[in-house]
């Protein structure tokens, strides 16, 4: 069994396009938002109760849609719904690209970490934001790659996060193991007036990279490139631990 999952809410093109491919190889299980929960890291949900909904997606593919978020949905896909423990999560195919600093706010990646912490092999895939998105060049490289993971393997506490360009798939360059790069959101806040005449503010901006270095995500992904990051989620910054120790720390008199 594959669980599929999304940030970008049941009823989401991506998500339907990878189910069409998937159930060529697997029972689907596929467990998701209400709505697009974008951007919402890894919430969970506690002060609350979670509510399960049976969907239709289309003539032969059915969902679970829930109130939660997207790590919620793979918690209640795994220990609630399932009935053997899936052999791979797939979370995806989210619209807009997941690199660099992305992957901190990202619904998409922190559901296939949530995969990752119940000890199932997980993948987070995603494309850049369109108008008008093809989502089936990303849809079959994510059976090619569901395949080769069933196959293989991924070590323990290790997710990939994939991003595959938003080009007819004879404009592909190729595929590239990446890192994590090194980027930012140039964020602005624009200022609007509500009918009643109260304040709000949208956000907006873009993602900047710090570095040009051809290994990482955000620079493979523009070049033309599918980019695959093995990610894990131990955030200890090993390399400052010694300087730290060496540090004059004790418990205040």
């Amino acid at each position: 069994m594959i669980l599929i999952t999304n940030d970008d809410g049941i009823y989401a093109e991506g998500l339907l396009a990878l189910a069409k491919e998937l159930g060529s190889i697997d029972e689907l299980l596929i467990v998701a938002p209400f709505e697009e929960q974008s951007a919402v890291g890894h919430a969970i949900t506690l002060s609350e109760p979670l509510r399960l909904r049976r969907v239709k997606l289309n003539e032969d593919i059915f969902g679970w849609a829930t109130s939660g978020r997207p790590a919620d949905a793979v918690k209640l896909g795994v220990k609630v719904l399932a009935k053997i423990t899936p052999s791979l999560i797939i979370s995806g195919i989210n619209l807009g690209e997941n690199v660099g600093a992305s992957l901190i706010y990202s619904g998409t990646v922190s559901a296939a970490t949530e995969g990752t912490l119940l000890g199932i092999p997980s993948i987070a895939i995603s494309i850049p934001f369109s108008r008008n998105p093809d989502y089936r060049p990303a849809a079959k490289f994510a059976l090619h790659l569901a395949r080769l993971v069933l196959a293989n393997g991924l070590p323990q506490g290790v997710l990939l996060n994939v991003n595959v360009p938003g080009l007819p798939p004879d404009k592909i360059k190729g595929v590239k193991v990446t890192r994590q790069g090194k980027t930012y959101f140039a964020d602005f806040f624009e200022e609007r007036i509500d009918p009643h005449g109260g304040k709000y503010y949208w956000m907006g901006g873009s993602v900047v990279s710090l570095e040009e270095s051809e290994d990482t995500d955000f620079e493979a992904l523009s070049r033309g490139y599918i980019s695959i990051t093995p990610v894990h989620y131990d955030l200890t910054a090993y390399q400052f631990m010694e300087t730290l120790r060496s540090w004059n720390l004790k418990l205040p008199v």
